[in-house]
């Protein structure tokens, strides 16, 4: 039997997001992908970016985001509206039977998700929200070691830490901090990448319980720009996690088993685009007069040919290409990891709103 042929996946996207040209970047990067159409509220705006970000001259250049949906050729659309916009968006690109690369947080709440991630399983289409790091190849390879019960026995505890510091201009400007725009706030932007790397840890182990650990710092229109909370499961394992508006840039994991523990310094974006590293020890004890660890740590460098934005519309074209060319159904596990972390969202909102009190989480 002949090998079917498989075309690169035709994307559309639906705004000029800064976010976007990172995103434009790795579909012309992708081997599997190409830019066909962008869509703004502004056809010149449209022009603009399309102009200045590479796509080729093909490109269906659109005035409004339903000119793209309503495109038979295009296959995909890649989604970086505010998220107040998304469930609106998300779930009209859906029944418009587009697959749907969703940006974070992707939604204000699990009921608004629940509502999307319905619309693309009652019309067929592939669902994966734009969380790049679940996909360079180092998150991989730091996965086996977590699972290794021989060099890093059973997870005790997890901190995840995304902050990075903003401008005046971005306190007083930026979506991120517009109530009616985005208004989960750092917690959402910034949280969520935390909050995944958590639930990455724990292979996706929803904790029993999550707590807001002090008041939140919030802008004078109540969004929030920095707060710190913790997660507690059954067996007493513990995470906490911190992320923020106000702090200089810092992108860490450490994970902490019975017998090792990992450490990684830019998760959310590799330090370098082609090679990515992290550190392990394993059994370790003090050295002869307690002046170093025995055996010491161990740095591991992984490279990738392509950056992990590339891969991940690598990742999600394979999908949508398996799905058209009818080897494959929708692929639901970007869905379930989707809900999970936007579950543990909701909940430390709710603890935040609640006085700090704890959230208990039900599993799903």
């Amino acid at each position: 039997m002949a090998k079917q042929e498989t075309k690169p996946i035709r994307f559309g996207i639906l705004g000029c997001a800064e976010i976007a040209r990172k995103v434009s970047r790795a579909i012309i990067l992708s081997p599997n992908a190409t830019l066909y159409a962008i869509g703004s509220r502004s056809l010149e705006k449209a022009k603009t970016f399309a102009a200045s970000n590479n796509f080729p001259s093909h490109a269906r250049v659109y005035g409004s985001y339903d000119a793209v949906l309503d495109d038979p050729n295009v296959d995909a659309v890649y989604v970086p509206l505010p998220t107040s916009l998304h469930l609106h968006w998300a779930v009209l690109a859906a029944q418009k039977k587009k697959h749907l690369l969703l940006e974070k947080p992707v939604a204000l709440n699990v009921g608004e998700l629940d509502k999307i991630l319905e619309a693309c399983e009652a019309n067929g289409v592939q669902y994966m929200d734009a969380t790049m790091w679940m996909h360079h190849p180092r998150t991989a390879k730091m996965f086996q070691f977590l699972s290794d019960p021989n060099l890093f026995g059973s997870l005790q505890s997890v901190h995840a830490t995304f902050s990075y510091g903003v401008t005046p201009y971005f306190l007083e400007n930026d979506i991120r901090v517009r109530p009616d725009l985005d208004a989960l706030g750092a917690l959402g932007d910034t949280g969520w990448y935390c909050i995944r790397a958590i639930l990455w840890a724990s292979n996706y182990e929803l904790p029993k319980t999550a707590k807001a650990l002090h008041k939140p710092k919030y802008n004078e229109l109540g969004v929030i720009l920095s707060c710190e909370a913790s997660l507690l499961w059954e067996d007493n394992r513990v995470a906490t996690f911190f992320c923020s508006f106000l702090s200089n840039m810092t992108m860490d994991i450490i994970a902490i088993g019975t017998k090792g523990s990992l450490r990684v310094h830019d998760y959310v974006i590799p330090n370098e685009e082609n090679e990515a590293l992290f550190r392990t020890s394993s059994n370790s004890d003090f050295d002869h007069l307690s002046i170093g660890w025995s055996p010491k740590p161990k740095e591991t460098a992984v490279k990738s040919d392509i950056p992990q934005e590339a891969l991940m519309i690598k990742e999600f074209a394979n999908l949508v290409n398996e799905i058209k060319l009818g080897n494959s159904k929708v692929e639901n596990k970007w869905g379930i990891i989707s809900r999970k972390t936007q579950v543990i969202i909701d909940a430390v909102k709710a603890s935040i709103d609640n006085g700090l009190e704890p959230v208990q989480i039900k599993s799903l």
